[in-house]
């Protein structure tokens, strides 16, 4: 396996990928076209050095997946909204076009993040505080409740995941992110990326959201066994202060884990791959076939497996550079 560098996530009916500040959103409309959309997010290129470093880096591309992802999901979303013209906008969404123009949908995704934050904070690094405290009418060594604190933020998480999953847009959307592990997988380990080598590659990646967020829950039980503060708010407040820290340490363990073959790497990564399949799920063909349309469309895979693996791929289908907004079947027509 050698690491590609590309990354994406699921997004309503198609897949986002994302290489360096090129990201691609690949949709299967309802008339069952691909419409694909390539843009740049070039947010950390515009920020000091020192938010690259290592450590610090992490952070940084945590809150850039936050909005990034909210992004896409925003605008994969909008091809499935029903259109119904005599319906009128109720004063709330009147009030809001007249305050904020054209800039409605950026203020919109800002929130959206903003409440998707607070409540990760609240749900996942609070509330386990105070469920913590249960323990301490059995025993109160600080180590013992600092770890069934890691403990109950692991099984929240865990119950979160599966109960959302029962939703049917959800098992769509963990289809898809089958679908782009498995692209990942298949160019990384050599492989021409098509349907069927795409159907035999794994739908488990090491360098996946989902192992980056236990990551974030073990490390923050290591953390806060060795950082002990008295005080229920105090208690709230280094959770809260500290999580920047924890995302970054995360942030270097995923990137290593994602570049690496060694058996200790693979060992660690081994509990992530594992809970990946509560979020993830085998994708069909169509699936498949539109998040192999948004990785050609930033990554070259065709050389990348000459460069390192040696493999020649046929070019009787290059890859396409679509440009912004276009169905594929449209262009290929106009080829």
């Amino acid at each position: 396996m050698k690491s590609s560098g590309i990354g994406g996530q699921a997004v309503m009916e198609g897949i986002m990928m994302k290489n360096g500040s090129d990201y691609a959103i690949a949709v299967r409309l309802p008339n069952q076209s691909i419409h694909v959309k390539k843009e740049v997010y070039d947010a950390a290129d515009k920020r000091p050095k020192i938010t690259k470093w290592p450590f610090i880096r992490g952070a940084f591309g945590f809150f850039d997946s936050l909005v990034l992802g909210m992004r896409c999901l925003s605008y994969s979303s909008s091809f499935f909204e029903e259109d119904d013209e005599n319906r009128q906008p109720s004063r709330v969404e009147a009030f809001l076009t007249r305050t904020f123009g054209d800039k409605l949908d950026r203020v919109i995704i800002a929130f959206s993040v903003f409440l998707s934050f607070v409540l990760s904070i609240g749900l996942f690094m609070v509330l386990p505080v105070f469920l913590s405290r249960i323990l301490r009418h059995w025993n109160d060594n600080p180590y013992a409740i600092a770890f069934f604190e890691g403990l109950i933020r692991i099984a929240i998480f865990i119950l979160y995941v599966v109960l959302i999953g029962f939703m049917k847009d959800i098992k769509r959307l963990y289809m898809y992110h089958g679908a782009e592990h498995k692209c990942i997988n298949c160019i990384e380990h050599g492989f021409p990326l098509t349907i069927e080598h795409v159907q035999n590659s794994s739908k488990e990646h090491k360098r996946c959201g989902t192992s980056f967020m236990l990551f974030v829950m073990v490390i923050s039980i290591l953390l806060f066994m060795v950082i002990r503060v008295d005080g229920l708010l105090l208690r709230v407040a280094s959770r809260i202060l500290l999580l920047p820290v924890i995302a970054g340490i995360s942030y270097e363990i995923i990137r290593l884990a994602g570049s690496s073959s060694h058996p200790v790497i693979s060992l660690v990564s081994k509990p992530g791959l594992w809970l990946q399949g509560l979020t993830t799920k085998e994708p069909d063909a169509d699936m498949i076939e539109v998040a192999i349309e948004a990785v050609s469309a930033v990554f070259d895979w065709k050389s990348y497996l000459k460069e390192n693996f040696d493999v020649a791929v046929e070019p009787d289908q290059p890859n396409k550079e679509p440009e912004n907004g276009v169905c594929l079947e449209e262009q290929r027509e106009q080829e």
